[in-house]
């Protein structure tokens, strides 16, 4: 029976998907798990492919289009099927939204298959779709590539690097024949992908009343700011022996293992959270969720916008483990191949714009954290210690907290203990 494929939700955040291509055209059959279409979303390219088989009778969006959650961008059903009636109904209310199709049902872990070439590892279903992220790049003519998500598992799966393969495909897409062709010119294997020693699953919680003291306070407070009751707290920081530490960890460590300060940042804030649970919190209406353990988002620039990749766990990670992860979620996000569970539940987050030469900033937070740090860049600056004017590499960092979860006094504290990480990294073991 002839119906209408619908756009799905295939990311958390998605409210709209642009057709990136058709792998299937117009009277082309399809199997149950065969890539029909990928699409654009806000955050990644990825693959929708069909619970059933069938035929696709007709397409709605073309590529480069945009539908809606719930729109009709095609029709499937079997060969020959009249379908004359849909078209009608589609031509009459613009696709027939439906609610349906906006929340995607997650199989569960145990059902779903490993993603290989000929079974792709279903994510999300919808009326009939599932959606299986794309490893989808972007475009030679910008300085990105575009890949197929065939080409791309190819490649994967026998250690080419893209970055060596000439695209043959429309606007330099990089094709299934060109990996087979660069397999055959034995290419360059590619690097090892990270993968982390230490798996960590997201922050377990726990739910506590607050006071009706509590409850006023972030009423009236959202009453006269907005939405996220917004202050801002500003520390300077000493950094010499944080550069320090970082000199000689590094003198011992090839280039691609070599640390960064924000490394260092990173797990400091990790270590001070766990010593202030109000700022590792977020604020549930009538109650305050309390995180046991920091999974830090760390805020990565993309050419799309701002991307934040989490970090789970980080206070159970080492410097050069977390440093390894968070260049590969780095490299993830640019190359739109994050998953939702990689960008979405960080209980606290950083943006750091000091290698961009940036002294001092305030960032937005990500609701529903309670608070976000703006790391600026750490300069050689007077100071005046002992009576006497020497000079320091300070840094400036400004927290933005939610006042219906950190008070001025809470965020201070928060602050102190960051500082004295970082000037004194040895606490970090403490």
């Amino acid at each position: 029976m002839a119906e209408k494929f619908l756009m799905p939700k295939l990311s958390p955040t998605m409210e709209e998907g642009q057709i990136s291509r058709w792998v299937k055209s117009e009277g082309d059959a399809f199997e149950a798990n065969e890539t029909l279409a990928e699409v654009d979303t806000d955050k990644a390219t990825m693959e929708m492919t069909a619970l059933t088989g069938g035929t696709l009778l007709k397409i709605l969006k073309g590529e480069g289009e945009t539908a809606a959650l719930g729109e009709a961008i095609a029709i499937t059903g079997s060969k020959g099927e009249d379908i004359s009636e849909l078209l009608k109904e589609v031509s009459t209310n613009g696709g027939a939204k439906s609610d349906k199709a906006a929340a995607p049902v997650e199989a569960p872990a145990d059902q779903q298959p490993e993603p290989t070439i000929e079974k792709p590892a279903p994510k999300a279903e919808t009326r009939g779709v599932t959606s299986v992220p794309a490893p989808a790049q972007a475009t030679p003519s910008n300085g990105r590539m575009i890949v197929s998500p065939i080409a791309a598992r190819m490649a994967a799966d026998n250690g080419i690097d893209l970055r060596s393969v000439s695209g043959s495909g429309p606007n330099g897409r990089i094709i299934k024949r060109d990996i087979e062709a660069a397999m055959a010119e034995g290419v360059k294997p590619a690097a090892r992908a990270f993968t982390p020693s230490t798996l960590v699953g997201a922050s377990p919680f726990r739910d506590e009343n607050t006071s009706k003291m509590r409850q006023i306070i972030a009423s009236r407070l959202v009453e006269s700011i907005g939405p996220v009751p917004t202050f801002y707290l500003t520390v300077e920081i000493e950094m010499d022996n944080t550069l320090t530490v970082r000199k000689q960890i590094n003198a011992n460590l090839d280039e691609d293992s070599k640390i960064s300060v924000n490394d260092i940042i990173v797990k400091a804030a990790a270590m001070s959270l766990l010593k202030h649970e109000w700022v590792n919190a977020s604020y549930q209406n009538k109650t305050v969720r309390f995180y046991e353990q920091a999974d830090i988002g760390v805020a990565v620039a993309i050419d799309e916008g701002l991307i934040t990749p989490v970090v789970r766990g980080a206070n159970l990670k080492g410097l050069g483990e977390l440093s390894a992860e968070i260049k590969d979620l780095a490299a993830k996000a640019k190359a739109k191949k994050l998953q939702p569970e990689e960008y979405t539940g960080a209980t606290f987050s950083i943006s750091n714009l000091g290698m961009m030469g940036i002294k001092e900033f305030t960032a937005i937070i990500n609701p529903p954290e309670a608070a976000i740090i703006a790391v600026g860049a750490a300069n050689p600056t007077p100071v005046v210690r002992d009576g006497q004017i020497v000079i320091r590499s300070i840094m400036n960092v400004t927290m933005s907290c939610d006042h219906r979860a950190i008070d001025g006094a809470t965020g201070a504290k928060f602050l102190q203990t960051f500082k004295q990480m970082l000037e004194q990294p040895a606490m970090m073991l403490v």
